[in-house]
């Protein structure tokens, strides 16, 4: 009996990814432990190794294809002694999903000599539902406006598949039941729906760019986010000559150790222990509940080429500065390569992003839930500034916290972001 190898979830939240590539073909015996394929999450690309031992017998979903569902068997592994040209697909699979719905007749398709109805009426939401579809297939057509069971399925059992949205007509909209005319609102939400897909000026050169699961997450995150958080933000200035100067002297004490801090190491510290300060700061949002954290592990944004991924430095505020630096150039070293584990970035109490090294002065961030706050870094650069009621001139660094409101009101805000500007401007207090 072959093994059916199945789809991963490599992440506690993955519902389907992308099967990028396979790294074997039909025909080739594989080991434990030996590459398979490449799966590209909403995070990352992550490599799948083999548990049994087998000859390939059949590839079941080619490389490139998109929404393959975790647990959807992608391959057949034939064991010793069985002939794996002979080794069926898995039939049982092609099965209805629900065998009781098959002889429920919702609208049989008419007989080429039976006339047409005059007005046939749209299908209630009831019956859409219970089209068969895949859940790229149902997001899809929401988003052409494109009604399923107006679709003929490909699939297993009649089940749309992306396929066959793409061959479908585009623009086949839903239309609202004649007696409940939409109100306003809805009917932005129906045109917005409806809507035809963006076409390029065909004055102007262009290329179309498919989105990655990574792109397709963060835009779908960043909306939710945006739609969701009440988002208010609190900016101040910090002088840096003295964490400049601690950093100087530090790094001349680790050189032999080949350690080598930066400033952002400095100021994840300075994050981790403004939180631990002022604990009512480091909570998230849950519906009826508020969540409280009793430790501060900030997630560091690093830009990977396609994204953003936040890997996270466990314990900020109770880590030695070294042990900062030491993990975050690991982290981002490996999220740059797509080898982070699913662990090293979901989670985190907090956010931290810095574009400082791009000369950006100040800029807002937007809330990663269910954390509830992040802290936008910019440029240090030498400005006019108040030091010991003196005019004098210093390396200035504008720091912006963006909150959700739900969770944290703007004294308690103000209270971090102070508490953040007290440990830059005098660092000794973070590293004693």
């Amino acid at each position: 009996m072959p093994i059916e190898l199945k789809m991963p979830a490599l992440s506690p939240t993955m519902e389907e990814g992308t099967l990028a590539k396979w790294m074997v073909k039909e025909g080739d015996s594989v080991s434990s432990g030996d590459l398979l394929a490449e799966i590209e999450t909403d995070k990352a690309t992550m490599e799948f190794e083999a548990v049994d031992e087998g000859t390939i017998a059949k590839i079941l979903v080619p490389e490139g294809s998109e929404g393959v569902k975790v647990g959807a068997v992608i391959a057949l592994i034939a064991g010793e002694g069985e002939d794996a040209a002979a080794s069926p697909a898995p039939a049982a699979k092609a099965a209805p999903e629900k065998p009781a719905e098959a002889p429920k007749a919702v609208a049989p398709e008419p007989k080429a000599e039976a006339p047409a109805p005059v007005a046939a009426p749209s299908p209630k939401a009831d019956e859409v539902d219970r089209v068969k579809a895949s859940p790229l297939a149902r997001r899809l057509a929401e988003q052409k406006g494109v009604d399923l069971a107006s679709v003929r399925g490909s699939g297993p059992g009649g089940r749309v598949v992306k396929a066959d949205l793409d061959a479908s007509a585009p623009g086949v909209a839903k239309p609202a039941p004649a007696a409940e005319a939409p109100v306003a609102g809805e009917a932005a939400t129906v045109a917005a729906q409806a809507a035809p897909a963006v076409q390029p000026d065909s004055n102007i050169p262009s290329e179309s760019i498919k989105l990655s699961m990574m792109r397709k997450t963060i835009a779908r995150r960043m909306v939710e986010s945006k739609s969701t958080v009440p988002h208010f933000y609190l900016t101040m200035d910090c002088n840096l000559d003295a964490l400049l100067k601690l950093r100087t002297e530090l790094n001349a004490g680790l050189e032999s150790r080949g350690i080598k801090l930066s400033v952002n190491d400095l100021l994840i510290k300075a994050l981790g222990v403004a939180l631990e300060q002022v604990p009512d700061a480091n909570v998230s949002f849950a519906g009826d509940t508020l969540i409280k954290y009793k430790r501060a592990d900030i997630s560091m944004a690093v830009a990977i080429p396609g994204g953003l991924i936040t890997p996270i430095i466990t314990d900020a505020g109770g880590k030695a500065v070294s042990k900062i630096a030491v993990e975050a150039k690991d982290l981002a070293a490996r999220a740059r390569d797509g080898k982070l584990q699913p662990h090293e970035y979901q989670g985190g109490t907090a956010s931290i992003s810095n574009l400082g090294m791009y000369g950006i002065k100040q800029f807002d961030a937007v809330v990663n839930p269910p954390q509830g706050m992040i802290m936008a870094v910019g440029a240090g650069e030498k400005r006019p500034y108040v030091v010991d009621d003196a005019l004098a001139i210093a390396t200035v660094m504008s720091a912006t916290g963006s909150f959700d409101h739900r969770a944290i009101d703007g004294a308690i805000g103000a209270e971090l972001m102070a508490a953040f500007k007290q440990l830059v401007e005098k660092p000794l207090g973070m590293v004693a």
